[in-house]
């Protein structure tokens, strides 16, 4: 969601937004191990829904020959600094020509603090409990090299605002012969098997309108258990809301699809994907209501990713993903110093 809400104020800048996606084989030799396939990464992007197109393959260093290959005016990026291996500035050159704007990096989220969150399979970042110190340690060590702390590679605290639902919600309201489509989970690390499963549930109906019920994080960890979900109900609320699919989303909804949910919200269909469906904690079924009524609908995304599969390949890389980290810390560490020793020079 950090992305997306990039994704969102960049297109706030202008009329027509490209997403340039890079390879695989980029990121490895500029970042390190990518977690998601490039595949899986333009089609995530293409489901996010501020972006108009997307420009598959783009070079690391965005130059001005790239930008009128597509013919954009200009080009935009967080206020955090992206480097090359070789610690050189990848915007250098649209910057020196007036073609670069800026937004603001969301607080308190980053690849890094997710990645940190997984690795540590541990509970506190969703519990009462305020300094599980383990956790600490790793977050810690996660975005820090040996000396020194990054501004950008750190770990925050993401704060929901009403505001920042408003700026992602599409505020649409149903419309007469709109088909009121309703699904529910825990949509967490919010991926490619869950796009893949709402566009086809999307599929279903010509005017859908889709409503994603999000379960709270209690819930989730009630029938996910480990340390699910990795994302707090307000991150998750984002991501889901980004998505060009979904209309509406239910912040902490019920686990079992109830008869008054369903009227209240005029539900026309239920759908759920391939994965397992656990019982209500009384044992019962949490889609008793939608099947009496006849109108739930088993829809199989053709996608195998799920989050656990996610966990898996970033368990995988880990050591890789660390040693990433403490490189990219160092070098945006370098660069402040140099920042600040121009500051000082000029006064």
């Amino acid at each position: 969601y950090g992305h997306s809400n990039q994704l969102r104020q960049a297109r706030a800048m202008g009329d027509y937004l490209i997403v340039g996606v890079h390879t695989d084989e980029e990121i490895a030799k500029h970042k390190g191990p990518p977690v998601f396939t490039q595949e899986e990464r333009y089609k995530m992007v293409q489901a996010i829904k501020w972006v108009d197109e997307i420009a598959p393959g783009a070079p690391y260093v965005t130059t001005l020959e790239t930008l009128d290959k597509y013919s954009c005016d200009f080009c935009v990026h967080g206020d955090d600094i992206t480097l090359t291996i070789d610690g050189k500035d990848t915007y250098e050159e649209v910057k020196t020509a007036g073609r670069y704007r800026e937004c603001k990096r969301t607080q308190g989220v980053s690849t890094t603090d997710l990645v940190g969150r997984m690795l540590l399979m541990t509970k506190a970042h969703h519990s009462n409990i305020d300094e599980d110190l383990d956790y600490r340690k790793h977050t810690d060590n996660f975005g820090k090299g040996p000396k020194g702390h990054s501004p950008w590679t750190g770990v925050s605290q993401f704060l929901q605002t009403s505001q920042k639902i408003i700026q992602f919600a599409s505020g649409k309201e149903p419309q007469p012969g709109d088909t009121i489509i309703y699904v529910a989970g825990a949509f967490d690390l919010f991926h490619v098997g869950h796009v893949d499963f709402l566009e086809k549930v999307h599929q279903l109906a010509e005017k859908p309108y889709i409503i994603a019920g999000l379960h709270f994080d209690q819930e989730v960890n009630r029938y996910k258990g480990k340390n699910y979900p990795i994302m707090n109900i307000h991150e998750r609320t984002l991501s889901v809301l980004a998505c060009r699919y979904v209309s509406e989303v239910v912040i902490g909804a019920p686990y079992a699809v109830t008869a008054d949910l369903l009227d209240h919200f005029k539900v026309t269909l239920v759908c759920h994907g391939m994965t397992e469906v656990v019982p209500d904690k009384d044992g019962s079924d949490p889609y008793k209501e939608p099947k009496r009524r006849g109108i739930f609908q088993l829809v199989d995304s053709g996608s195998n990713l799920t989050t656990d599969l996610i966990v898996q390949r970033i368990i995988k890389n880990r050591l890789e993903f660390e040693a990433r980290n403490q490189k990219k810390e160092a070098k945006e560490l370098a660069v402040l110093e140099a920042m600040r020793r121009l500051e000082e020079e000029k006064h």
